[in-house]
């Protein structure tokens, strides 16, 4: 079935995202594109790096983002990458979407450059140049939002990333997104929190929609961890990961509040 564009806040993120494609389209052909993403660096696997018991941290580096405004102008991606991985991140993920979240590409690289730790583009993805694209700077991994995509688009940027060797995590919000997620058969699931077009988030959509995901699935829980808490929370849902930004943008120091968060996730008796 096929699903339309999103509706509130989440509607002028696409039309810049497609405005981008289309300058994408003319800068470059497709062929090119997969030229350039078939020899970037090979792929680091985001799936196999959650594998650890436990709660992994994916920890994310942005800017700014329209429900919280600016969060860290001045970021050193390449600094803030590598103090991460110290402290002990099971991934990276960095926006790299320019005119709501004020990132880029080059933050990408940079993040990736710094660390051995497989790197997720969150974008906003309407089209599989988008995917090529991202393969080209390096990048791990990408977001593909369900509700963001037609079944049809979806489905092609979903056997992109599989001709690339990429992960793709596909993100959901309700049973809906759920189902196509299934349907389409994604196995790296992202359960957001928040709600793209009214902006609220709450940790009980994880709980309702773990439940309901496709067996064999790796569930990451998104948007709205903000302590230790919340991750002993979640723990009891199933989740391999959960993706933090905010709390730890927002945090005087980034690296040491990471550290408290991958310590939480950590199983009792588990590595240290």
């Amino acid at each position: 079935m096929e699903a339309a564009k999103g509706a509130g806040v989440l509607a002028p993120i696409l039309a810049a995202s497609e405005l981008r494609l289309r300058a994408l389209r003319r800068e470059s052909s497709e062929e090119r594109l997969w030229e350039v993403a078939r020899a970037a660096p090979p792929p680091r696997s985001l799936r196999e790096s959650l594998s650890a018991p436990g709660v992994s941290v994916i920890a994310e580096l942005k800017r700014r983002s329209p429900s919280a405004g600016e969060l860290r102008p001045g970021l050193d991606c390449s600094r803030l990458a590598a103090e991460f991985a110290d402290a002990g991140a099971a991934a990276l993920s960095v926006l790299t979407e320019p005119d709501h979240f004020g990132g880029s590409l080059a933050d990408l690289r940079r993040a990736r450059e710094s660390t051995q730790l497989p790197v997720l583009r969150k974008d906003f993805v309407v089209a599989r140049e988008q995917v090529l694209e991202a393969r080209a700077s390096a990048a791990d991994a990408v977001l593909l939002i369900v509700r963001a995509l037609a079944d049809g688009v979806l489905g092609d940027c979903l056997w992109t990333c599989r001709e690339l060797g990429v992960d793709a995590l596909v993100e959901v919000h309700d049973q809906a997104d759920m189902d196509r997620a299934a349907a389409l058969g994604a196995g790296l699931i992202g359960i957001n929190n928040r709600d793209l077009d009214t902006l609220r988030t709450d940790l009980a959509t994880t709980e309702r929609l773990a439940a309901k995901a496709p067996a064999g699935a790796v569930l990451i829980s998104e948007s709205g961890i903000s302590g230790p808490a919340d991750l002993e929370r979640l723990r009891s849902c199933g989740v391999a990961a959960v993706l933090v930004g905010e709390t730890l943008m927002r945090s005087p120091d980034p690296a040491a509040r990471l550290g408290e968060l991958v310590r939480a996730g950590v199983l009792p008796g588990g590595p240290g």
